[in-house]
């Protein structure tokens, strides 16, 4: 089954590290300027998900969230969720880690694309 968000080992890894310090997580990605091409992560219950977001799917468990009209743009692709050395966004929990979440993404086929249609409608 394709998924439209998945997770490298070094990102799940980091995540596993950070649910013990912070409890519960969740990414979001707002598509914005400056942090918010990031795909940003926080304890669960300190951020909210309003109307204009959309849930992709869990990376582990944690959920994926990113903004309806930045989704426009990437919704032909699969987001792989990766980490990076450095500094990521100030509002993000892996910061003092010295690391940082990084989206890359590829391009889903016509077959992922009629599996994600059809599952699509079937929801």
């Amino acid at each position: 089954m394709v998924e439209k968000v998945i997770a490298t080992d070094a990102t799940l890894a980091l995540i596993d590290r950070l649910k013990q310090r912070h409890g519960p997580l969740m990414f979001h990605q707002s598509g914005g300027c400056c942090d918010g091409s990031s795909p940003m992560c926080y304890p669960r219950e300190e951020f909210r998900v309003g109307n204009s977001d959309v849930l992709l799917g869990s990376v582990g468990d944690t959920p994926f969230y990113m903004s309806k009209d930045q989704y426009e743009y990437w919704k032909h692709t699969q987001l792989i969720i990766d980490v990076v050395d450095g500094r990521g966004g100030m509002f993000s929990v892996e910061g003092p880690e010295g690391k940082r979440f990084l989206t890359r993404s590829r391009m889903f086929t016509e077959e992922e694309k009629k599996e994600l249609m059809e599952k699509a409608t079937n929801d």
